[in-house]
């Protein structure tokens, strides 16, 4: 008798929205890193027209690095939060952020969701990263800093009432022993401030509305907060349309988890991080059924990206795993990178339990809910996204993609083509990146794979594949064994000048704007004692 290996992680809420929902198993994210990838769900159009991507070599640089950037989704850019809420829904975002914040100075929050039709913050402005992790050593630190600022209060309090007290003559002080105070004051705060120069202290921090409430958080409970924020939000707009982006932190680099979930899967760090995920959605679809708004919420799931194989925690990968997928984040061609989740769960309007394989986007999000409010999409831009309501209804069988475009920063990797009146689906890489060391499924000596430069095979042939029938891209076709192939490649080639013809000159954020500048580090007391809560 064969008794099957339990499983690496169980997910039986993610596993429920599948049933009760439709599941997209050709689901697209327009880029394979955070901060473009963001940009396209919000706005539906490629990043490449919104500027937000990097023509830097260094992969990492193609998100943004910190909060002391001045680069952000440009204002006139338009999302789906905006559109919503000009008709009359309340909107939140609750969680990750990571499209910018500041522009001129520490507060002026030029980037921050309220501007982008967002009525509700609470979440980090930036993202999760290695830094974020809380460790026995932060902790030392954090309790001597709240100390060295309750010196820094003594100082100033004692600098004051000398000086007061010499001029008034009621205190007979040199005042070279004055001067001497002040100056040890300095390099108190001098000090202090460089050994702040670890990016916990100034990216991971927790906001609501514009006002700093952690700094730095406290990440392995961020989470948990977080699904409270939603779960509250939920619960006082019950009696209202809403929207509510609940933009998770799972699951992440460092992967920060609470004790209840340490140890409790099969799959290491990322595996119990997972499951700590999938309780954190069980208690958002708990409060819609509470608030008996189960029949009436769309409820959306999905990724930005595809796992980051490349994430190693010591010897234990802790990046994720993409199946038979080729490839994996920063991976803006191979299927690993770019090809994600997607469940939509709409009861008694969309049948439960249905797949569908047609190409779809994260772009489509934005057409749809204005199509479903009766909203008009800007028409001064290109909006590549398409309404989904008619293939998941299954008015339409066939998806209003035709073609898909892959972009890695500024630079196109790939196309996707599905014919009309075709189930065949072919993909066109003419750029690929090289993986090392040599054998590897990824670039493990850099931890990203470049967009370009030395480190990547432009392909002439072009490598074809048809991801219907090898979605792993394993083998790759050529004039010997696919008698099209030659028609292939030229509709894709006249499918991409066309549409390179829509693409307009833009400011690219993500190159010009993504310097770490001091003066814009958010802090939420006196720079640069900078720590909330003490």
């Amino acid at each position: 008798m064969f008794t099957p290996p339990p499983p690496l992680f169980r997910t039986p809420n993610v596993d429920r929205l599948c049933k009760e929902g439709i599941k997209l198993t050709q689901h697209i994210s327009a880029e394979a890193m955070c901060t473009p990838s963001r940009a396209a769900f919000l706005t539906g159009r490629y990043p490449v027209r919104t500027g937000m991507v990097s023509r830097n070599s260094r992969r990492p640089c193609s998100v943004f690095n910190s909060l002391g950037v001045h680069g952000g989704l440009p204002r006139n850019e338009t999302t789906f939060a905006a559109t919503l809420k000009k008709h009359g829904y309340s909107t939140a975002l609750i969680g990750k952020w990571h499209q910018g914040l500041n522009c001129k100075y520490r507060n002026d929050h030029c980037h921050h969701p309220n501007h982008y039709g967002f009525d509700y913050f609470y979440g980090t402005p930036h993202t999760l990263s290695f830094s974020c992790k809380p460790d026995s050593t932060h902790d030392t630190e954090l309790t001597l800093a709240s100390k060295l600022w309750f010196c820094m209060e003594l100082i100033i309090i004692a600098v004051l009432t000398l000086t007061v007290g010499k001029l008034t003559h009621l205190v007979s002080v040199n005042w070279l022993f004055i001067i001497c105070i002040i100056f040890f004051g300095f390099l108190v705060a001098f000090f202090w401030f460089f050994s702040f120069q670890n990016s916990m202290y100034w990216n991971c921090i927790l906001m609501r509305q514009q006002e700093i409430a952690e700094q730095p958080m406290k990440a392995e409970r961020a989470g948990t907060i977080m699904m409270n924020e939603a779960v509250s939000f939920i619960k006082r707009s019950k009696d209202r349309p809403f929207l509510l982006f609940y933009s998770l932190l799972h699951v992440h680099v460092p992967l920060p988890t609470t004790n209840e979930f340490i140890g409790i899967s099969n799959h290491s760090f990322y595996g119990d991080n997972v499951e700590e995920m999938d309780f954190l959605v069980g208690k958002i679809l708990d409060s819609i059924d509470a608030n008996g708004l189960t029949n009436n919420t769309i409820v959306y799931f999905t990724s930005d990206h595809g796992g980051h194989l490349e994430a190693m925690r010591g010897r234990v990968h802790v990046g994720g795993y993409n199946g038979i997928y080729k490839g994996g984040k920063g991976m803006a061609g191979w299927e690993g990178g770019i090809r994600v989740p997607g469940i939509i769960r709409w009861p008694g309007m969309l049948t439960a339990g249905k797949v569908i394989e047609e190409p779809t986007s994260l772009m489509d999000i934005y057409p749809t809910l204005a199509a479903l409010v009766g909203a008009t999409l800007p028409q001064d831009r290109v909006i590549d996204g398409r309404d989904l309501m008619p293939l998941l209804k299954g008015e339409v069988q066939h998806s209003e993609h035709e073609f898909l475009y892959h972009y890695c920063g500024p630079f196109l990797h790939a196309v996707r083509w599905h014919p009309k009146n075709s189930d065949a689906i072919w993909k066109v890489h003419f750029v690929t990146p090289v993986f090392h060391p040599k054998g590897a499924i990824g670039c493990y000596d850099t931890l990203f794979c470049p967009c370009v430069g030395e480190n990547v095979t432009h392909h002439d042939p072009p490598l074809l594949f048809e991801i219907s029938r090898d979605p792993s891209e394993y083998k790759p076709l050529s004039r010997d064994n696919e008698p099209i192939y030659d028609t292939v490649i030229k509709t894709v080639k006249r499918a991409l000048k066309k549409h390179r013809k829509t693409l307009t000159p833009v400011t690219e954020q993500l190159t010009l704007y993504n310097k770490d500048l001091i003066w814009l580090k958010p802090c939420c007391g006196v720079f640069p004692f900078c720590l909330y809560p003490f």
